[in-house]
């Protein structure tokens, strides 16, 4: 991960996508992701600096990443350039694509997964447990799906 400082949430696109993220979050759960108010930039900004992990990426046939907060930049060990370029599975180790997928398809067919808990990967090969993580479909301003999104407020790493 580069060491300059990277302020994404300041971009138009990250911006709306930060309220995708919210919007979609509270249309499928039915309680906010993040108690903010202000802007949609000052919001955009609470978002990435959340005390939790944030990831999203699209609806390509390998979906890549379109956003990671600050946190989960920092797990991945990935510059939000290097992030934004990666495959999500990538994130996953092989032996446990299977799993992903199948948690992705349910995902989509139900709208939201909660209780999610998996092993995955940084950049580095260090391997890391989720516990009690969101899966969810991200929905654009006509309720269509727009990718997919999972935060997750706790991870141990694996020696």
């Amino acid at each position: 991960m580069s060491g300059a400082i990277e302020l994404p949430w300041q971009e138009e696109r990250v911006i709306l996508h930060s309220q995708r993220l919210l919007y979609s979050f509270k249309y499928w759960l039915g309680y906010s992701l993040l108690e903010v108010s202000g802007t949609p930039r000052e919001i955009a900004a609470a978002l990435f600096e959340a005390p939790f992990v944030l990831v999203s990426h699209g609806r390509e046939s390998d979906p890549i990443f379109n956003y990671g907060n600050r946190r989960a930049l920092e797990l991945w060990e990935l510059s939000w350039q290097e992030f934004t370029q990666m495959p999500s599975r990538k994130t996953a180790e092989t032996m446990a694509q299977e799993e992903r997928n199948r948690l992705l398809a349910e995902t989509t067919a139900k709208g939201f997964v909660s209780n999610y808990s998996g092993v995955r990967i940084s950049s580095t090969g260090k391997r890391f447990k989720i516990e009690d993580g969101i899966v969810w479909n991200v929905l654009n301003e006509n309720n269509q799906q727009w990718g997919q999104a999972a935060v997750f407020f706790n991870c141990q790493f694996i020696e």
